[in-house]
């Protein structure tokens, strides 16, 4: 497990303001709802929230993956927020409006971070649904709390997730394409996204904001091991899990076949014509699994379903 040296943070002032600059920009233009921005204080720094939808009732909590922050989720918003309280946070560690102070050396301070946004906002029954290495962070929130936490995660949605598989040489050749693809213009990018099977290539304002991250931030982020199978045992609430049938991080049928042997009260589907992208590439789909997991059910008792 390579463990970071130093927070995440930005080469410079002038950097940051420059990345600020088009992150504002992007918001303005890609947000679809009123929305309420606060700063939350937490053990390793201060976490940017944007808020939507009603004052009352269990949020819906989004995390980011890997280089992406709360505006990577602006096609949901408008419809989680018809129903339920909405939180999208800039992850720390990844480029955005939060800002990491301290180096985050082990999953239950990567986990711990999570927990006490959760806290400072007075969320109780929290529905965190997170991508790819922000589905690592949501695990790691909810298995602090069985370690003593407030127990303020009720269910997680985990899409397309980092840490139920070695990340491989063929995922770091894909990502190392796509983030050339993002430099190309935005018509030939538009055609590599069926290529690569990137759908994110086609999102203009999130690549504008990816383009600028990547030259103004330096990420030292911890990379973990994969799940053992005792510590996806452990995991005491209803859980999810979303698979792009042509993810390039993980293979779909045998991450499903694993969980519906040693997790077989978590629900699996693996999403057809999706790859690693799967939050721009089926919104819809993902949208409305959030909002109806894990209807009534009760930790430890949510339906397995496996496609």
């Amino acid at each position: 497990m390579r463990i970071p040296d130093r927070p995440s943070a930005f080469t410079s002032d002038s950097a940051r303001d420059r990345y600020y600059a088009i992150y504002d920009r992007v918001l303005g233009e890609l947000w679809p709802v009123p929305v309420d921005a606060l700063d939350v204080e937490t053990r390793a720094g201060t976490v940017r929230i944007h808020r939507a939808g009603p004052a009352e009732g269990d949020p819906v909590v989004l995390v980011a993956g890997a280089g992406g922050n709360a505006l990577s989720w602006y096609r949901y918003i408008e419809p989680l927020a018809r129903t339920r309280p909405v939180l999208a946070l800039d992850p720390l560690g990844e480029p955005g409006r939060s800002v990491q102070r301290r180096r985050l050396a082990s999953t239950a301070e990567v986990g711990g971070w999570l927990t006490d946004v959760l806290a400072a906002v007075g969320a109780e029954r929290a529905h965190v649904a997170g991508f790819s290495a922000g589905s690592w962070t949501s695990v790691w929130a909810a298995a602090e709390q069985q370690l003593g936490g407030s127990g303020r995660v009720a269910a997680l949605t985990l899409v397309d997730p980092g840490g139920f598989a070695p990340i491989t040489g063929r995922f770091i050749r894909w990502a190392t394409l796509c983030a050339i693809a993002s430099m190309l213009p935005r018509s030939l990018r538009h055609r590599m996204a069926g290529v690569v099977g990137n759908g994110a290539l086609r999102e203009d304002g999130l690549i504008r904001l990816t383009r600028a991250g990547g030259w103004s931030f330096r990420r030292h982020v911890l990379i973990p091991p994969p799940y053992t199978d005792e510590q996806i045992r452990e995991v005491s609430v209803p859980v999810q899990v979303l698979l792009g049938a042509s993810s390039a991080l993980l293979d779909a049928r045998a991450v499903a076949a694993r969980l519906a042997d040693i997790a077989p009260s978590w629900r699996v589907e693996i999403v057809p014509g999706t790859g690693h992208s799967l939050p721009v590439e089926a919104p819809d789909l993902v949208a409305e699994r959030i909002l109806t997991f894990p209807s009534q059910a009760r930790p430890g008792t949510a339906t397995p379903k496996h496609s």
